[in-house]
């Protein structure tokens, strides 16, 4: 089980993650620091653009998706330098755009505690008393916004130095990773449109929308960095793929509790701010599947309201308690975590690779934000 697992994770392997977490910042700031530098030459009025980018990406995240890329070079039993670093670094710029464009699709207020960048270019939009109407300022800048780190995703890979036959390999990964995140992301907006709640469509959408993206191609994308000889990707990337598709489904599914049982001081975001975006999730497909009629048309009422009240959400919350939902969800989290985590013994992957790839499976999904 996943606690037998626990046990076997050091604190040297913590004190690796976090190095290499803080050297991830470093390479971040370092672009960063040029781009302003590049920037700021065009215009002077880019200015706020630079600091909405910089505190985006430098004042919190937790990193997961080049953590992975290093997992992965890790279990290719490559050798990680600065240039590995700063080429999965891109990872997290990548991550920007989607999270940006994400909020404004969503219409969310908040991102980590802050405003999301459509509110906070609204509110500069207003600040300043600026023509035109903020709420429009605002998505358009937020579209540009997320288009500006996707483009920094790709030059941050591709000026990054690592070899030439790795940066080949690894641009045939970016490219099927961001393929699949942009296919998942329309097939979430096209679900809100569906008249029926779908476990299937909603699993198939976390997988494509969040897990590929988020855990199976950062650990093929530093696999191939660590060892570009296309001759030997395949088993390794196939046993990759059996440790991080459940790995990246059950990710999304701990994201889909946290939507509503979260502790906002903690994620960030408002109580039960999935139930008034009316997010079609795994556990609100199950949930609504188990209610009984009565219970089932009073969350129907409710779901997708912005102005339900804060003793509304805890109603909500009580309905989905009461289904059994969050306790097969749980379950369900359970089971694709050991799922993954017994891939990690296929003989492809490094043995110095174990312990890591273990540790941030369970900090995938044991997290609170």
């Amino acid at each position: 089980m996943v606690s037998g697992y626990r046990c076997r994770v050091s604190t040297e392997v913590k004190s690796t993650i976090d190095g290499v977490r803080s050297e991830i910042r470093t390479e971040l700031a370092k672009y960063l620091a040029i781009q302003r530098s590049y920037l700021t030459t065009i215009s002077p009025e880019l200015v706020p653009v630079c600091n909405a980018l910089d505190e985006f990406l430098l004042d919190g995240g937790k990193r997961l998706r080049p953590l992975f890329a290093y997992a992965g070079l890790i279990a290719a039993g490559g050798t990680p330098t600065p240039h590995i670093i700063r080429a999965i670094s891109s990872l997290e710029l990548l991550q920007a755009c989607a999270l940006i464009h994400d909020d404004l699709m969503d219409g969310s207020d908040t991102r980590r505690g802050k405003p999301a960048i459509h509110r906070h270019f609204e509110n500069l939009h207003q600040s300043n008393a600026m023509n035109g109407l903020s709420e429009q300022f605002g998505a358009a800048a937020a579209v540009l916004l997320g288009d500006l780190a996707l483009v920094w995703s790709d030059q941050m890979l591709n000026t990054s130095e690592i070899p030439t036959a790795s940066l080949l390999a690894a641009q045939r990964i970016h490219d099927e990773m961001r393929i699949e995140l942009m296919a998942g992301q329309y097939l979430d907006i096209r679900e809100s449109g569906e008249d029926t709640y779908s476990l299937e469509r909603s699993l198939k959408i976390a997988r494509y929308k969040s897990g590929k993206y988020t855990i199976e191609r950062p650990l093929h994308l530093g696999a191939v960095i660590g060892n570009p000889d296309s001759a030997s990707h395949a088993p390794l990337l196939d046993a990759l793929s059996r440790y991080g598709l459940p790995l990246g489904e059950a990710f999304q599914l701990r994201d889909d509790l946290l939507g509503i049982f979260g502790d906002p001081a903690v994620t960030g975001k408002p109580a039960g701010d999935d139930l008034r975006e009316g997010k079609r999730t795994a556990l609100m497909a199950m949930t609504l599947d188990a209610l009984d009629d009565i219970d089932r048309a009073e969350l129907l009422r409710h779901l997708g309201s912005p102005a339900i009240s804060a003793e509304k959400v805890e109603e909500l919350r009580a309905l989905i308690i009461k289904s059994g939902a969050v306790d097969a969800l749980e379950q369900l989290i359970a089971d694709l975590t050991e799922e993954a985590l017994q891939a990690i013994e296929d003989p492809s992957i490094s043995p110095q690779a174990r312990q890591y790839l273990t540790y941030i499976a369970l900090s995938a999904v044991k997290r609170n934000t």
